[in-house]
C-alpha cells in the first residue's frame, strides 16, 4: 500500500500549511480575545459575528483555491488518502477550517446533501452552503437519553400526510450559534415499529421554522467554541414538507454511517494538526527558557517526553492514513474496524501531546496567552464527540474477536 498523496494533493497540502501559517495564525489571538470580550458583555452566550478580518482571509482562500477541499473524488475533489495531509494543515488552528470551508458540522452536512439529498434539497441547501452564504447545523445528541447508542433517540418526527412534524429536544447541536445558520439536520424517530436500525429519518429543518427553539447555548469546559457553538434545542411542533427528508424515511442510519467513515479520518488528522503545534510550541518554550540553570528541555525528562510525543504523532498519522486508504479502497464498510481505531487514538495522543505542552509552559499553559488550553478542551470533547472512545474500542475488539469465531 502507498500513502503517498498525488501531486496535486501535495501542493494543496503545501499551500494551506502556509496560509495558515501566514494569514491566519497572525490574527487567532485579536479574534479570540474580540470572541471573549462579546462573552464577558452578553452573559457568556452571545452570537458571535465573523469580523472583516474572517470575510477578508475567506476572500483569499477562495482565490487561492482552498475552498471547499474536503469535497469527495468523486465530486471534484480528493480522496480520503489525499485529503488526510490537507486535514492535518487546517488542524494547526482552531480557526483554519472554518476560514477554508471545510469545518464541522457543515462539511458533513454538505457531503449527506451530496450523496442522499435530492436535486431540490441541494439547490435550496448545498449550494449556498458550499458557497459560505450560510452556515449549517447537526441536531443528533439528547439531553434525556444515552446517546451512544443512537437507537436511543427519542424526538420524533411523525409523517402526517404531506409534512413532517417534529417534536423534541436535541443538545450539543453543533453550528446553531453562528448568526448565519440556516437548516438544521435533525435525526428523528419517525417509525418506531421498523427493525432497531430503519425506526429513524434525517430531516432539513430551516432554523427559523416555527417551533425552533435554542433554549441555551452550552460551553466546552468554559469555551463557547465560537464562532459556531453547541446549543440545548426544542422542537415544538414544528412542520416540515415531507420533501425536506433526506433519502427517505427511516434511512438515517444508513447516512449517519456514510456521513462518518470520511468524517472521522478529518477530525482525526485535525488533531494530529493540533498535537504538531502543541509540540512545536513545546519545543520552542522548552528551549527558550531555563530553571535551576538550565533550558527546560534538560529538565525533568523532557527530552524523553518530546521523543514519546513525536513517536505517538507520527504513529497516529500512520494509523489515519491506513484508515483513509481502507476507505477509499474498500468503502465505510471495508474500514469500520480502522476507522474506529484512529478516532480513539487521534484525540487521546492530541490531548496527551497538549497536556505535556501545557506544563512546560508552566501557568502560562492554563491561561488564553497560549492555544493550549483549548487545543486540549477539544482534544478531550473529541473523545466525546461522534462516538466515546469506548464504543469505538467495543467495535475494534467485536471485529478483532470475530477472526476467533465469536460470535459465530
Amino acid at each position: 500500500m502507498d500513502f503517498s498523496p498525488s501531486p496535486r494533493a501535495a501542493a494543496l497540502t503545501e499551500a494551506v500549511r502556509a496560509f495558515v501559517r501566514d494569514e491566519i495564525a497572525p490574527v487567532e489571538r485579536q479574534l479570540h480575545e474580540r470572541a471573549a470580550e462579546m462573552r464577558r458583555q452578553h452573559g457568556g452566550s452571545a452570537l458571535w459575528h465573523a469580523p472583516d478580518e474572517v470575510r477578508d482571509l475567506q476572500r483569499k482562500a477562495r482565490e487561492r483555491g482552498l475552498w471547499n477541499l474536503f469535497l469527495p473524488a468523486d465530486h471534484g475533489g480528493l480522496s480520503n488518502l489525499d485529503y488526510a495531509p490537507v486535514a492535518e494543515a487546517t488542524g494547526w488552528s482552531a480557526l483554519a477550517p472554518f476560514v477554508l470551508n471545510c469545518n464541522a458540522p457543515d462539511s458533513g452536512n454538505a457531503e449527506v446533501l451530496l450523496r442522499y439529498g435530492s436535486p431540490a434539497q441541494r439547490e435550496r441547501w448545498l449550494e449556498p452552503l458550499l458557497d459560505g452564504r450560510i452556515r449549517s447545523a447537526f441536531a443528533m445528541t439528547e439531553p434525556a437519553v444515552a446517546s451512544s447508542d443512537a437507537t436511543n433517540m427519542q424526538l420524533t418526527a411523525v409523517i402526517e400526510g404531506d409534512e413532517v412534524v417534529l417534536n423534541g429536544r436535541k443538545w450539543w447541536t453543533t453550528g446553531i450559534g453562528h448568526p448565519d445558520c440556516a437548516v438544521l439536520i435533525v435525526m428523528g424517530l419517525s417509525h418506531p415499529d421498523a427493525p432497531r436500525h430503519a425506526r429513524h429519518s434525517m430531516v432539513l429543518v430551516p432554523r427559523d421554522a416555527p417551533g425552533v427553539k435554542v433554549e441555551r447555548m452550552l460551553d466546552t469546559m468554559g469555551f463557547f467554541d465560537e464562532p459556531f457553538g453547541h446549543g440545548e434545542v426544542s422542537f415544538t411542533d414544528v412542520r416540515v414538507p415531507v420533501s425536506e427528508i433526506v433519502a427517505g424515511p427511516g434511512r438515517a442510519f444508513e447516512i449517519a454511517q456514510g456521513r462518518l467513515g470520511p468524517g472521522r479520518v478529518h477530525h482525526a488528522m485535525r488533531m494530529i494538526g493540533l498535537a504538531e503545534r502543541a509540540l512545536h510550541l513545546a519545543c520552542e518554550r522548552g528551549l527558550s527558557r531555563t530553571a535551576f540553570g538550565r533550558p527546560l528541555v534538560e529538565l525533568g525528562g523532557n527530552r524523553e517526553r518530546i521523543a514519546d510525543a513525536r513517536i505517538a504523532i507520527d504513529s497516529a498519522r500512520l494509523l489515519i492514513l491506513h484508515a483513509a486508504w481502507k476507505l477509499d479502497r474498500y468503502g465505510p464498510a471495508g474500514a469500520v474496524s480502522e476507522v474506529s481505531a484512529i478516532k480513539v487514538a487521534a484525540p487521546t495522543v492530541a490531548q496527551q501531546v497538549v497536556d505535556f505542552a501545557m506544563q512546560i509552559h508552566g501557568g502560562a499553559g492554563l491561561s488564553s496567552d497560549f492555544p493550549l488550553a483549548e487545543a486540549w478542551t477539544a482534544a478531550r470533547a473529541v473523545r466525546l464527540a461522534d462516538g466515546p472512545d469506548e464504543v469505538h474500542k467495543s467495535t475494534v475488539a467485536r471485529r478483532e474477536l470475530a477472526k476467533h469465531g465469536a460470535g459465530r
